[in-house]
């Protein structure tokens, strides 16, 4: 590949001392390099192929290097992403669908294609091809803008001439210095990995959805190989529905097709529920037996200061099969698959505290479960008082013995009651009837305190 590449290269020399400044960069970080290097082994005879179909030269097919590092799950400050850094805007102008499951930005296939279809574009706007490679940087109205106040000023409109941000005019002399380091490996000390001039991927078309996972472990490959091919996929399961084939390394790709026609399990332990702005966040995760912690790891969503969704969701939730349950990624801190609960409902004087000591729990437990934040409860709603597994026994935050242990507190010089019920996490209330105080002024200093 190396070979092909160099026999492809068609930009002239930049005459600019900033490329010399980045041999010298790369050449400090030989590892870093290198690896650089290892993850492109995946992607460059795809990248080289479809270069020289147009006719371009060779040099495109390294600029991910400059842009990503040829890293898949490169993310930038300015929220571009995949090897060749779109935003999202841009993406969408060249027809890289992005949803929840899928980013065709990260997409190797689909987002080669776009970049080179924008690069030659933009190739036809400039007419050459660093102004071209400065454009794909900083966007063809910023080089639009430096060409016509050079024009008005009488001065040349050449990349090196204009006036550009820092990134841009360093953008290219980058490319020119990786470059010669690809011409000449020794002048950075590195020696290049031979990379096969071959295909390393096929793509492969899918009827089912599929966990991430198990795709990986039919084609017989690393989860982390899997994803690096197959970055586009941005959920543990790939919906069949996105009618977006996987790739999957040439040597591989017969193994999983004939494992998956002989795979006699559920091929996907997720499921997916359309949730509607509103809705309370607890009540899906009980709905589908997960903690609200793990629904909100799981699925980017944002809550109202009440809990309910504050915009509609398509949520990934697990399913309840026993199969592939070992197969889903979810977290060893997830609530028991099935679970119950009893419920009272309050009446007019009930405090957390009351509650707590009527059902034997603690106050943190109810605030837990429900999802209180502070200590009000309306009279007449219902709340969870105890939560038990399969086998009816009780879930509890802390060992029993901890709960059984009365806690005490003596008032000191500025203390209030609210100050100390926000100290212990409880109500002003709870502390007056845990120690039958009438009156919140009625404490003083060295009066000691049952906090429950």
């Amino acid at each position: 590949m190396w070979q092909r590449i160099r026999n492809g290269f068609a930009l002239k020399p930049l005459d600019s001392p900033l490329v010399a400044t980045h041999v010298e960069w790369y050449a400090e970080r030989p590892d870093y390099l290198r690896r650089i290097i290892e993850r492109s082994k995946m992607y460059l005879f795809h990248i080289m192929e479809e270069v020289q179909k147009r006719g371009m030269p060779a040099e495109i097919a390294l600029l991910p290097i400059v842009e990503s590092a040829f890293n898949p799950m490169a993310y930038s400050r300015s929220h571009a992403s995949g090897i060749w850094q779109f935003i999202p805007t841009t993406g969408k102008d060249f027809g890289l669908k992005q949803n929840n499951w899928y980013d065709g930005r990260r997409d190797i296939v689909a987002a080669t294609d776009a970049a080179l279809d924008y690069l030659e574009r933009l190739h036809d706007i400039f007419g050459t091809w660093d102004l071209a490679l400065a454009a794909y940087n900083c966007g063809e109205g910023c080089v639009a803008r430096a060409i016509a106040k050079n024009e008005a000023e009488g001065l040349p409109t050449d990349y090196l001439s204009l006036s550009l941000p820092t990134e841009t005019r360093h953008y290219v002399p980058k490319l020119m210095a990786v470059k010669e380091i690809i011409s000449d490996p020794a002048i950075a000390g590195i020696s290049l990995d031979s990379i096969p001039n071959q295909a390393y991927f096929v793509a492969v078309s899918l009827h089912k959805s599929i966990d991430v996972k198990l795709a990986a472990k039919l084609a017989d490959m690393p989860v982390k190989d899997f994803k690096s091919l197959n970055p586009a996929f941005t959920k543990p399961v790939v919906r069949w529905e996105s009618a977006q084939p996987i790739l999957l390394p040439v040597d591989k790709a017969e193994a999983f097709s004939d494992n998956l026609k002989n795979y006699d399990h559920p091929l996907v332990s997720w499921q997916f529920y359309s949730a509607r702005r509103g809705e309370r966040a607890a009540t899906i995760a009980r709905k589908f037996h997960v903690t609200l912690a793990w629904l909100k790891q799981h699925n980017k969503i944002k809550l109202t200061r009440k809990g309910r969704l504050a915009a509609n969701y398509s949520l990934m939730l697990p399913l309840r099969h026993n199969t592939t349950v070992r197969l889903a990624d979810v977290s060893s801190k997830s609530e028991p698959a099935t679970r119950h609960e009893r419920t009272v409902k309050v009446k007019r004087g009930d405090t957390l505290g009351i509650i707590a000591q009527q059902h034997h729990v603690s106050i943190a437990e109810i605030k837990r479960w429900n999802h209180i934040r502070g200590s009000h409860l309306r009279v007449g709603s219902r709340i969870v008082v105890a939560e038990t597994n399969e086998g009816g026994h009780r879930r509890k935050l802390v060992s029993a013995k901890h709960h059984a242990k009365t806690r005490h507190y003596t008032v000191k010089h500025g203390d209030s009651l609210s100050r100390i019920a926000e100290k212990f996490d409880v109500s002003v209330k709870d502390i007056q009837h845990w120690n039958r105080i009438k009156h919140s002024t009625a404490i003083k200093p060295g009066t000691k305190l049952v906090l429950n």
